[in-house]
């Protein structure tokens, strides 16, 4: 028998929590030392997964699958496949990395550890689940953690930025559930993502699911004009937390674009393509503008997210082999890159205990080692060619204007914006008049705080110079995915209106179908006894015989 690898590296970090919960508080050295041995050994699990993973196919690997909850079509399905793969990894990684910088936190260590691990076996799941309602289970398990970590070891406006954080969420989330709901009926009583992706589904309706699904994905990303919770969040959020914020969190959104709105919903999402391409643009422009004006370092640095995540999703959606690949790649280097400048925020304000650029100044010269990790990182974030933001960008560009010439121009403007404000910020923070405490009473980095900033900066220049493993094993994906979306120059006119009371009417017509239905039938059978082609069919017939003509 195989080993669940997938499924031990999403639970042992919960296993190391429940194991904290018997652990004395007074212990907390032990507490740091066995909440960061389980997280490098689930990283360590996790590398297994790129170096078995076989990048000639597009298959899923690593699946596990078994029955759940079989009368209601529940399987505890997991897969990876190369748009997964890399997000596993970022996130094993990125929460050792975290887990380590938070040695320096004093209060309530060991609930502080206990959240910490919960939310990466949450982050970790999401990337994994293959079955819709264990990949909702997993996303709303994820705010949890969060939510104490920002709400208990945050900063001053702590409580304000959870409530915005959660509440925003919460209400894409909801929206989603009701089109998994939907797609549940649709698809027969089952909740697997492969089969669903197979539904037929009528125009109309994939617009109306597509919205559902993309409004909750768009909050997490953050899109804009859905951005506003962001900065709240990472500024009041303690250092490991917005590394894991900005590194993780945020990629959920992206991908549950690149993993469920696009297989889902092709036709749909060729539609309105054109509408996230512009708002991903606006992002784009204007969280690098926003950005250049900002006088404190982590609010500069979360506007960056917006303007970075753009585009991702303006190469996601040019619906190119270049422009996908390089998407998926950029959350990679946003992760990176993101998680290491809010690291070394982290670190100037436990010396400086400010993070006020104008309060700032002549760093470079009593901390030469943290401004030498700087400037790497923020030439990383900017895009210089040999660091991994080159990489990822120039696919963006590449991939958008194979889609529009002027999009992939007004795209490299926003380039440009982010070298001027991640120049201008170095310069005033790193070089100039030394401000803030004198030279004596600074001290350079520590042990632990190169060994959190070293895998980072050697990740960060092994993608920059050698990016073909990378790009090997998404490849068979993207092009698999690209199939299935099925990309045409013409999409079939379909009137902009719909009747919503007749879809809910329709709706609960079929829950009466679904009492009807034999709970013992075999889910997944198309030989089976159950009446899923009746949904599916009931559902197509509703749609056309409203005035949806």
């Amino acid at each position: 028998m195989d080993l669940p690898i997938l499924s031990i590296i999403t639970f042992l970090p919960l296993l190391g929590a429940f194991i904290l919960l018997f652990v004395e508080r007074r212990r907390e050295a032990f507490i740091k030392g066995l909440a960061f041995v389980v997280s490098l050994v689930g990283f360590l699990l996790s590398l297994h997964l790129f170096a078995a993973f076989r990048a000639d196919t597009p298959e899923l690997q690593f699946v596990e699958k078994v029955p759940w909850v079989e009368g209601l079509g529940v399987s505890y399905f997991l897969g990876i496949d190369g748009l997964s793969l890399f997000l596993v990894l970022l996130t094993t990684f990125l929460s050792a990395v975290a887990i380590l910088a938070s040695f320096s936190v004093v209060h309530k260590v060991k609930e502080y550890m206990i959240c910490m691990l919960l939310l990466e076996t949450g982050m970790v799941g999401v990337f994994v689940a293959l079955d819709l309602l264990l990949f909702y289970i997993f996303w709303e398990a994820m705010l949890i953690p969060m939510y104490f970590l920002i709400g208990v070891w945050g900063g001053p406006r702590r409580i304000y930025a959870t409530w915005k954080f959660i509440l925003y969420t919460m209400a894409g989330s909801v929206l989603m559930l009701v089109g998994i709901i939907i797609l549940y009926l649709l698809g027969g009583r089952t909740f697997d993502l492969p089969a669903l992706s197979q539904v037929s589904i009528p125009p109309g309706l994939q617009r109306w699911l597509f919205f559902a699904f993309a409004l909750a994905f768009a909050i997490k990303v953050p899109m804009f004009p859905f951005h506003t919770w962001l900065p709240d969040a990472h500024v009041e959020a303690p250092t490991a937390g917005s590394v894991l914020l900005a590194g993780v969190l945020l990629k959920m959104g992206t991908y549950g674009f690149l993993r469920f709105a696009l297989p889902l919903f092709p036709q749909a999402s060729v539609e309105f393509a054109p509408l996230i391409l512009f708002l991903a643009l606006v992002g784009i422009l204007y969280g690098a503008l926003v950005s250049m004006i900002q006088p404190d370092l982590k609010t500069l640095v979360a506007y960056s997210s917006v303007s970075h995540l753009g585009f991702v999703m303006l190469g996601m959606f040019a619906l190119t082999i270049q422009g996908v690949e390089g998407a998926i790649l950029q959350m990679v280097n946003h992760g990176l890159s993101t998680g290491a400048l809010f690291l070394i925020v982290g670190m100037l304000y436990d010396r400086m205990h400010t993070r006020m650029i104008e309060e700032l100044g002549g760093l470079y010269r009593p901390l030469p080692l943290l401004g030498a990790f700087f400037l790497i990182v923020a030439f990383s974030s900017i895009g210089l060619p040999g660091l991994n933001g080159f990489v990822g960008e120039f696919l963006i560009l590449v991939g958008t204007f194979l889609r529009s010439k002027l999009y992939a121009v007004l795209a490299a403007v926003g380039v440009i914006l982010a070298a001027v404000y991640m120049l201008w910020m170095l310069q005033r923070v790193m070089f100039g008049e030394q401000r803030g405490q004198e030279a004596g009473h600074l001290f350079d980095l520590s042990g632990r705080e190169i060994a959190v900033l070293l895998p980072v900066v050697l990740c960060i220049l092994w993608i920059g110079i050698y990016p073909h493993p990378f790009l090997k094993r998404m490849d068979a994906s993207v092009q698999h995915l690209l199939q299935q979306i099925q990309v045409r120059q013409a999409i079939s006119h379909q009137p902009s209106a719909f009747r919503i009371l007749d879809l809910g009417l329709r709706i609960s017509e079929l829950g009466s179908l679904h009492q009807s239905f034999n709970p013992k039938s075999e889910i997944g059978n198309p030989q089976s006894s159950d009446r899923r082609p009746l949904i599916a069919e009931s559902l197509r017939e509703g749609w056309n015989s409203s005035s949806l003509r």
